[in-house]
């Protein structure tokens, strides 16, 4: 299986990583892709920018167990994750996961898994920067919500 995981400053094109994971191995027959962007508005709340640290070594490890969680679940041919740190601003790109299988349902799923358990698992702390000031994010209901969903 075909698996990448970065956590980075830079920028990183969609594009680019469709076409690895296209390419990096066979039997694929669909890819599911999903992009998370920087909000301009949070809570009825101009957003201006958003900063975000992780703990080295120890987040990467974590969104490792959380593939192989996902690998336990659905046959899958690859998956490419990216997540973006330091200071973003609306618009930007904050997080890419892409995932190959040999169907659509298991791409689907898996896609989906993989983003819930990366919103409630994966140490990220986000400081957002606004009308208002500086605040430190927490994780929303929902985001455990749609996780929880998975263990039953």
């Amino acid at each position: 299986m075909y698996l990448r995981i970065r956590v980075q400053e830079a920028n990183f094109s969609p594009a680019e990583v469709f076409k690895t994971l296209r390419e990096a191995s066979k039997g694929v027959g669909a890819i599911c892709t999903f992009t998370g962007l920087v909000r301009d508005l949070n809570d009825d709340t101009e957003v201006t920018g958003l900063f975000l640290e992780h703990y080295p070594d120890m987040t990467e490890k974590q969104l490792g167990r959380i593939v192989e969680d996902a690998r336990q679940r659905w046959p899958l041919i690859g998956v490419s994750i990216i997540h973006r740190i330091g200071k973003l601003v609306p618009g930007d790109e904050i997080v890419l996961v892409a995932v190959a299988a040999s169907h659509r349902g298991e791409a689907f799923s898996a896609c989906e898994f993989i983003m819930d358990y990366l919103k409630t698992q994966a140490t990220f702390w986000k400081k957002e920067v606004g009308a208002d000031g500086e605040k430190w994010l927490t994780m929303r209901d929902s985001d455990q919500t749609a996780a929880d969903r998975w263990q039953s």
